[in-house]
């Protein structure tokens, strides 16, 4: 096994990613395994290098007095060749031979002059305080609304930054240049470049309480949805009053699992029938784009059984989708073990079972063309919410001899009916968020996807079908305005987002100002994301807040949604803000001084 060369804390010079530019940077730890350093720029950048890409500092200081000492022996050795060239020839030829020799030397200084010229004025003209503007060829200005900019930035490459230097600070005479065109011009030579490849690393920092939280999440989040659902068949769903443990034997039948395996395979099935359009996701580590079938919207299914019987084997269903999804993270953390490197999740790849199997190890596990963690975001459990819905309105038709729903199920039903159809409807959207692009397909997206949305966010229908609630015309009309405030924070700010995200250059976003990063891409400080950072998850609670105010105010129980929702956003903005911070750099810091609050305004 090699032995490191550089130890942590030295301060050498490391070479910046596609370019051939070295900068100061300082050793923090190295990867034994991967064979990596991971070393820090001095504006707080953190990138893993091979130790090929690391020079040591005196090797740079004893090639510039090499070079300097060497050029008057080379100079000296020069003029004596010319001295002692054979009497035979003519005085003109030698004058013509010094004349030539004279022209190489001068031609050699200025090459070298223009070399440190070019890498002086990328130093010096460039704005001190990010240097990762430097690295990046990135603009001056802080603030822009000309998208165009980052289409170049994401083509511009270190060594075009290079030559576009030297030709505007050349100190040749156009003539030479001229003669030097014409000479490359009969001998051209191509050379090809090999790309970069990209390393993943370990995940370092560990989220979600490490080994030790995701333990006991892998259990804690089960009981919490059994917990809700027993507390809601209760006559007094009051917190202190802690509901009877059913029988195991109760909990389980063969039949209610074979619908729930129906409905998934059913949704499956459907997911890969050619129709729709077929979009493709965010670049991945290695550049490639992923392709995605968009036709969730078509996939509402009519079951030939009556719904009152997904009312009356509630808490066996969610059984069921609770096993089923835990074999499924079983297999899932199976099949990542013979992934590729590159096709591992960033955020799951920590070396530890336990935190691996539940955050996920691979980011996007398919078979063939069937992408299993983009099909359960969307389908079988955002679809069986609704379903779920249905059936609780059609129970408390039945149960209370109803002929038409009450207000308050009606409302509940129509908001979140609302929130999914819009999910479907924008399908596309999805491929840009953190569960998507970061988040591997795991324990914690399986079972939120299978077993929490559908089970839980369809908790303020399961209480109204056991806790009738009357409401009035006021108060109903108070909570659709809400309802539709916060729809429209959450869908203009996320279509902004999407948008601006898949092609900046359009002429419709032209009106928005950002932020230039150093990766190329825009942070946007004008519209709802000038307002708070995360004006999506604002609008979110908003709704939230509209779904359990039907309830009434008796209990608590309805409102664990919303004080979930709260929480659950509220930790994915500290994740959101240090992966930016990591990723974006200074340019992120400038962003929060640009917008300061986080989701609420003046408040967070």
């Amino acid at each position: 096994m090699p032995s490191r060369k550089f130890a942590d804390g030295e301060v050498v010079m490391g070479r910046w990613p596609g370019s051939v530019l070295y900068y100061e940077v300082q050793v923090t730890s190295y990867d034994d395994v991967a064979h990596l350093y991971t070393v820090k720029y001095k504006d707080g950048t953190e990138l893993a290098l091979k130790e090929s890409d690391i020079r040591s500092q005196s090797s740079f200081k004893q090639r510039k007095s090499q070079s300097s000492s060497s050029s008057p022996s080379r100079r000296s050795s020069s003029r004596s060749r010319s001295r002692s060239r054979s009497p035979g020839r003519t005085a003109r030829g030698r004058r013509r031979s010094a004349s030539q020799s004279r022209e190489q030397k001068d031609d050699k200084k200025k090459t070298i002059q223009e070399t440190s010229l070019a890498i002086l004025v990328l130093v010096l003209f460039k704005p001190s305080e990010n240097n990762t503007k430097r690295y990046n060829g990135e603009p001056e200005s802080t603030e822009k609304n000309d998208t165009s900019c980052i289409i170049l930035e994401q083509k511009l490459k270190p060594d075009l930054e290079v030559k576009r230097v030297l030709e505007q600070y050349s100190l040749r005479s156009r003539k030479d240049d001229k003669k030097k065109e014409e000479i490359y011009s009969e001998k051209k030579t191509f050379v090809a470049v090999k790309p970069i490849e990209k390393v993943p690393t370990k995940t370092k920092e560990l989220e979600f309480g490490g080994r030790i939280g995701t333990f006991m999440l892998v259990f804690l989040l089960p009981a919490t949805v059994f917990y809700l659902l027993l507390m809601c068949k209760q006559d007094d769903p009051s917190l202190l009053n802690f509901p009877p443990l059913p029988a195991l034997e109760s909990l389980w039948e063969g039949r209610v699992f074979g619908v729930f395996l129906l409905w998934f395979f059913l949704q499956a099935l459907f997911s890969l029938l050619p129709i729709g359009k077929v979009v493709e996701g965010l670049p991945l580590s290695n550049g490639r784009k992923l392709q995605y079938r968009i036709n969730a919207i078509g996939v509402l299914l009519y079951f030939e059984f009556e719904l009152h019987y997904l009312y009356d084997h509630f808490t066996q269903f969610a059984v069921s989708a609770a096993a089923f999804s835990l074999a499924l993270s079983i297999y899932l953390y199976v099949r990542s073990l013979k992934a590729p490197e590159e096709e591992l999740a960033p955020g799951g790849n920590s070396g530890y079972f336990i935190y691996d199997f539940f955050t996920g190890h691979e980011l996007n596990p398919r078979i063939g063309s069937f992408d299993l963690k983009y099909f359960c975001e969307l389908r079988p459990g955002l679809i069986g919410w609704v379903v779920i819905n249905l059936a609780m309105l059609l129970s408390e038709m039945k149960i209370h001899n109803l002929s038409v729903p009450s207000l308050s199920m009606t409302l509940v039903n129509s908001f979140q009916l609302l929130y999914v159809v819009d999910a479907l409807w924008n399908e596309e959207a999805i491929l840009t968020t953190m569960d998507i692009t970061h988040d591997g397909f795991g324990f914690m997206l399986a079972f939120g996807d299978l077993v929490w949305v559908p089970f839980v966010y369809s908790l303020q229908a399961f209480y109204l079908v056991g806790h009738p609630t009357t409401l009035t015309w006021p108060a109903a009309a108070a909570f659709t305005v809400l309802n539709c405030v916060g729809y429209y924070i959450f869908r203009s700010a996320n279509s902004q987002k999407n948008n601006f995200r898949r092609n900046p250059a359009d002429p419709k976003l032209a009106n928005l100002k950002f932020i230039p990063t150093a990766t190329g891409k825009g942070l946007l400080v004008t519209g709802w994301w000038g307002f708070v950072r995360h004006p999506n998850y604002l609008g979110d609670i908003i709704m939230a807040l509209a779904w359990s105010l039907p309830c009434g105010f008796n209990h608590i129980l309805p409102y664990f949604y919303v004080i979930y929702f709260v929480c659950l956003l509220v930790h994915r903005e500290a994740r959101d803000e240090h992966h930016c911070k990591q990723k974006y750099g200074l340019a992120w810091e400038r962003y929060c001084q640009r917008v300061p609050y986080r989701i609420f305004p003046y408040i967070y």
